[in-house]
């Protein structure tokens, strides 16, 4: 864990203890150690701490190679293990970046829709989010956080004061799709990567911001 992404940690654990309390579902399903994809829906600039601040695991961000222009920015977005790529995720590049990480036992973090939503509902994800999927060979956490669009969506100039929760469902680890992508005519395989992103959507989209031990 670097230095910025510590103080990053501190920082925002006390903004979500006081300006916006939250509520964490489930936070155990994400892995302790090994390869694994971190995937929510985005409606808010402040979805990045939210998710990375519910759990003990050091996340690596995925954000778009726009916003290291400045060097400046750049150099805070690295601290904070943000790794510049292109907004699909699908070109050669992107795909080895993520791959990478992951073959180093790595947890990456990644909002598959690619931008935030402008009214705050889900969005479709970006292409080439099922090819990395498929190729990662890492189960995928679904999440979806609740709360910040309302607090602090694009219409928002600053953070307003508020509750906000995050859940984290159940792996997925999609097995049969990467056997078939293995062992078919490209034309089905790109089929195949599209139907993994269209199924990451709908869970992230299925989860509730209630317990699923409730009841």
């Amino acid at each position: 864990m670097t230095p910025g992404y510590f103080l990053a940690c501190c920082w925002f654990r006390i903004f979500f203890a006081t300006y916006q309390p939250r509520t964490i579902y489930h936070v155990e399903r994400v892995p302790k150690s090994g390869p694994a994809i971190l995937a929510a829906n985005h409606v808010s600039l402040i979805d990045p701490p939210l998710v990375g601040t519910a759990t003990r695991r050091v996340l690596h961000y995925l954000a778009r190679e726009s916003a290291f222009t400045n060097p400046i920015a750049g150099a805070i977005l690295r601290s904070w293990n943000c790794v510049p790529l292109d907004r699909d995720g699908g070109s050669a590049r992107g795909l080895k970046t993520i791959l990478e990480h992951l073959r180093n036992g790595q947890a990456i973090m990644m909002f598959p829709e690619g931008t935030r939503s402008p009214d705050g509902k889900i969005q479709s994800a970006r292409p080439g989010i099922g090819l990395a999927i498929v190729k990662s060979g890492a189960p995928v956490i679904p999440i979806r956080v609740f709360g910040t669009f309302e607090l602090f969506g694009r219409k928002h100039l600053l953070p307003r004061p508020g509750c906000v929760a995050v859940k984290f469902g159940k792996a997925l680890d999609f097995a049969d799709a990467r056997a078939q992508a293995a062992d078919c005519t490209p034309a089905r395989r790109k089929e195949i990567y599209q139907e993994v992103s269209d199924a990451l959507m709908a869970a992230i989209g299925a989860l509730q911001p209630t317990s699923d031990d409730a009841g």
